[in-house]
This record gives structure tokens, C-alpha cells and sequence, in this order.
């Protein structure tokens, strides 16, 4: 059964499934899997120490596979400067850029005239319409089940999706709470042209920077095990819940300012939890649906399942 949708056709793609960028974890390893399983990879730029070593991220994944794969930058890191990471993407030519957590303005401006495809994360309509004028190809809309960075007004994926589509003309991709066949569909149905999946990523064999111990917890945890942390930063983002996260929790509730909560939010004790398990000194991001997480299949497993599930709703939906 054929998948063609506008992202499919942009993207040069088999299935219109995006994975996520997924802070520390989204490199070579992940990325050729999931383009080489029909979707399109992506390597995460801003995790990385210094730009050459994402010109080496980007030879590994051009060595695992001739498929399309896109670079993410996640510009709201506090201003760490971008340019000469995105300088090494461009130099490269790779064929998509997408661009989350921040105002994409500058990062337009240097891809002025640039032959790549650029994606943009909104969570909420406004942004869309203005990531839209600031010439993207499509929008990536992340309702509030998913996992790390959200819009700040809590609209559900259900609802936020049709309005971003009746609101813009390029091509919507849904995010937030999807992880099967079922979800994908759902994503269709309320006029997405395809998805991104980010929690569902991770708790697969070939998220090798993820621990074992993480990819549990996404098993045994429900979507009950998720809070929502630095909503008085302005920049409200799903995590696992443990007693790490409920500390940051406390200390929201007692007006902490950013210095008091930067060592608790920061990308080491993110590190912590998601590369050596201590589930105790630090974090790990996760959406709602990991609660619909059972196991951790490769990731030509995981599509070919979704796809299946996907395909058989297509053909019971045609007998109705």
C-alpha cells in the first residue's frame, strides 16, 4: 500500500514518519536507521560540543545510508551561537533542516538561497502562521502530550492540529502523544500530512546513547509518570516523574529564578538520567505516550508495525 502525502513527496520519504531531535540521544546510529526504514532521521546539532564534530555525525549517517535525513537545531539553548554549526550543515548539503525551541528568523536568513527543506516546531497556530511567513516548507505542531519543549497554552494535539491546518497553506506534520499505526492515522485524519515522533524513538534498539535503564522506565511508566517542569521559565517541557523533577517542581513553587534552577534543568543533569540511569540526580524528557510503550524493537520493526496497523485501518475505513 502506498503512502503519499505532501511530506512524503517534499521529503523524498517512503512513510511520512519524522523522528524527533531528541537532545544527546538523536546521532548517526538513529538517524540512518529511521531513513533507511522509509521515515527521515534526524542528527541533533546543538548536543554536540563543537561544529565539526557535526560535520562527523553527518559523514557517519551519509556512510549508513543514501536516504534523506535532516539536521535539527534546538536555538533556545540560553544563546549558544548556531551559526557555525548550521554553517558545517549547509556545507554538507543536507537535505533537511528543522529548527525547534526558539525564534527561527536567524537561521532563515543564513539559509537564504539555500537548497534545503526547512521544518519548523510551532505549539501553537500564531507561530505557525509566522514560521510560515518566514518561508518554511512545513510546520512540525507538538501538542501538549508530547514530550520536553511545549507551547505554553496546553492544547491537545486532537484540537491544535486541525487549527494550524486551516490556518496556513503549507504542509502541517502532527507531534505530540503519537507512537503506533492508530496515532498516524489520527494525525491524517485531522489533516496532517504526516507525524513526528520523538519518546517513541527513543526506546529503540538503535537509540544507543539512551541507557537500557531509561528505555525501562519508558516501558514501565505510564502516562501518568510525566510533569510538566520550568513553566515559570517560559519554556514548559514534559519529563519523566521522579524526585528530581519534583525538586524542580518545589522550587518553581517557591519563585525560583533561572540561576537557582539552571544546575537542575541543565543538559548534565539531563545526561545523568539518560546516559547513566541515575534516575535519582537528574532528568530525562518523555511524552504522555509512553504510557502505549510496551517494547524496544529496532527501529525497521517499529515503522513496519506502524506501517501494518496503518494500513489495515486504510482498508477497513474503504468498507465503510
Amino acid at each position: 500500500m502506498r503512502w503519499q502525502t505532501k511530506i512524503t513527496s517534499m521529503l523524498n520519504i517512503d512513510y511520512p514518519i519524522i523522528q524527533g531531535g531528541l537532545a544527546h540521544l538523536a546521532y548517526s546510529d538513529l538517524a540512518a536507521a529511521v531513513s533507511n526504514a522509509g521515515g527521515l532521521g534526524q542528527i541533533t546539532a546543538m548536543s554536540l560540543e563543537n561544529p565539526e564534530l557535526l560535520r562527523t555525525e553527518i559523514k557517519k549517517v551519509k556512510s549508513k545510508t543514501n536516504k534523506p535525513f535532516g539536521v535539527n537545531f534546538a536555538i533556545g539553548q540560553h544563546g549558544r551561537p548556531f551559526e557555525k554549526f548550521l554553517e558545517i550543515a549547509i556545507e554538507e548539503k543536507v537535505p533537511v533542516i528543522s529548527m525547534t525551541g526558539g525564534n527561527p528568523a536567524p537561521l532563515f536568513k543564513q539559509l537564504n538561497g539555500v537548497n534545503t527543506k526547512k521544518l519548523v516546531l510551532v505549539a501553537a497556530k500564531r507561530q505557525a502562521q509566522k514560521a510560515e511567513e518566514l518561508g518554511a516548507d512545513a510546520v512540525m505542531v507538538v501538542g501538549q502530550e508530547g514530550g520536553g519543549h511545549l507551547g505554553k497554552n496546553d492544547i491537545g494535539t486532537l484540537v491544535l492540529i486541525p487549527q494550524v491546518v486551516d490556518a496556513i497553506k503549507i504542509p502541517v506534520i502532527a507531534s505530540g502523544g503519537i507512537g503506533d499505526g492508530r496515532g498516524l492515522m489520527a494525525a491524517l485524519s485531522l489533516g496532517a500530512e504526516g507525524i513526528e515522533m520523538g519518546t517513541r524513538f527513543i526506546a529503540t534498539k538503535e537509540c544507543i546513547h539512551a541507557s537500557e535503564s531509561y528505555k525501562q522506565k519508558l516501558i514501565e511508566g505510564t502516562e501518568n509518570d510525566t510533569v510538566v517542569i520550568k513553566r515559570t521559565l517560559g519554556a514548559p517541557a514534559r519529563a519523566i516523574l521522579n524526585s528530581w523533577t519534583e525538586k524542580i517542581l518545589q522550587l518553581e513553587a517557591e519563585k525560583a529564578d533561572y540561576e537557582q534552577l539552571k544546575d537542575y534543568i541543565s543538559g548534565k543533569a539531563n545526561k545523568k538520567f539518560i546516559y547513566d540511569g541515575n534516575f535519582e540526580e537528574g532528568f530525562a524528557w518523555a511524552g504522555q505516550i509512553m504510557g502505549m510503550i510496551k517494547d524496544v524493537p529496532t527501529v525497521d520493526e517499529l515503522i513496519s508495525r506502524m506501517v501494518t496497523e496503518a494500513s489495515e485501518i486504510r482498508q477497513n475505513w474503504a468498507k465503510c
